[in-house]
């Protein structure tokens, strides 16, 4: 039997990683970094559970007003595959 000690953010806590959040009513927000979490209208202080990362097109609507370097927007390397040298 586990238990699980892990505690979810509530109301008035500050966000620490990007992402679409759900709530106890089973609404869902995308909120940012630095962000606060919301109070639910009609729950008041309530528990956030993150649900899912930002799509990257969402990535592109959360950073778009940002020059903060801590906020920029990530970049991705594909470097996809390489067979390994033979030697002859």
């Amino acid at each position: 039997m586990t238990i699980d000690k892990d505690m979810n953010p509530f109301s008035g806590e500050e966000v620490e990683t990007d992402g679409i959040y759900a709530n106890e009513a089973g609404r869902e927000e995308l909120l940012r970094r630095g962000d606060t979490f919301p109070s639910d209208l009609t729950l008041g202080k309530t528990e956030w559970e993150l649900v899912s990362l930002p799509l990257e097109s969402q990535e592109a609507e959360l950073y778009k007003d940002e020059s903060s370097e801590n906020k920029a927007l990530r970049k991705h390397l594909d470097l996809g595959t390489r067979s390994p040298k033979t030697r002859t």
